[in-house]
């Protein structure tokens, strides 16, 4: 055993890669629930963006466009979940699960011409910064898309606090009888959450595809979206919270990697299972405040109700 070899600069740099996807798929989730919408289908959301990045990018030979094209394919699987809760009125918890299981089976037949491909490398956004001296990896070593994760996380704690379209959707979430009352249009502005939800989700997927692990493999999310779905509780709702536990998160991930590379004498699957543990315990003791749930998650909206 050789914790020696474990580099505390490059541990960190590493969790950040590993917590951009959660970091991703999780604050679209808190948007959407913001809204007072619950929705199981994170997974299948981000497995789909995962083949549609990858496809793209492969194709095209450019992972920005790669990008985009998750994003709008993640959107667009939202859409079938918008159309089924907001407009058919069937069930969020049902529906959510329709989608996660619908998503995997798209996304292996999408993949099946794609495995064994590597797709484009994505360069770090400041190049040779990366290389200056303990600073250079964990601030500046980065592809662009880990940025603008946590420009989305700023952005939307902004839009949330202190804008009126943030008010808004905090009411909606909050009593969307009241919101209708008043002339607001709930359904158009839940199904907007759950599109920027779909999308935030898309990007989360094609980073794993085409970052952090980059290739195609069938199932290659492995219950991110899960945690996802959980961290936003932890979070308590709230977008900076958010990007602590995914940090959190990556950080346990990484540090497993790391303790098995070094030969640590603890047996390999409690190592893999630790993750997973340890962001159940913390959600266990930190969620036990509910008080900032939205009152109308998971509630069905009818106009004539």
């Amino acid at each position: 055993m050789d914790l020696s070899a474990i580099n505390p600069v490059l541990l960190i740099a590493s969790l950040m890669v590993a917590a951009t996807p959660l970091l991703l798929a999780a604050i679209g989730e808190l948007v959407v629930e913001k809204a007072g919408v619950l929705n199981l289908g994170v997974e299948g959301m981000m497995i789909t963006g995962a083949i549609c990045g990858f496809a793209i990018s492969v194709e095209t030979g450019s992972p920005a466009v790669g990008f985009v094209a998750a994003a709008i394919g993640g959107a667009l699987l939202s859409v079938l979940f918008a159309v089924l809760t907001q407009f058919a009125l069937a069930n969020q918890v049902a529906s959510g699960l329709a989608l996660t299981l619908f998503g995997l089976g798209l996304s292996a037949l999408m993949g099946q011409s794609y495995v064994g491909i590597k797709p484009p490398e994505t360069g770090d956004a400041f190049g040779a910064l990366g290389d200056l001296p303990v600073i250079g990896p964990i601030l500046f070593g980065h592809d662009a898309m880990l940025y603008v994760g946590i420009l989305i996380v700023a952005g939307t704690w902004a839009v949330l606090k202190f804008t009126r379209a943030g008010l808004i959707l905090r009411a909606v979430g909050e009593n969307h009888d009241a919101a209708h009352a008043l002339g607001y249009k709930v359904k158009r502005i839940r199904v907007l959450a759950i599109l920027f939800g779909g999308a935030c989700a898309g990007l989360g997927g094609a980073y794993i595809s085409l970052i952090r692990v980059p290739q195609w493999t069938e199932g290659m999310t492995a219950g991110i979206g899960w945690i996802a779905l959980a961290l936003v509780v932890f979070a308590s709702w709230k977008p900076w919270r958010v990007l602590i536990g995914a940090y959190l998160f990556g950080g346990v991930t990484v540090l497993q990697l790391n303790l098995q590379a070094a030969g640590v004498a603890i047996p390999v699957e409690y190592l893999a299972m630790s993750p997973y543990l340890i962001t159940i315990l913390v959600l266990v003791i930190l969620s036990a405040d509910k008080s900032n749930a939205p009152a109308s998650l998971g509630r069905i909206f009818h106009a004539s109700s």
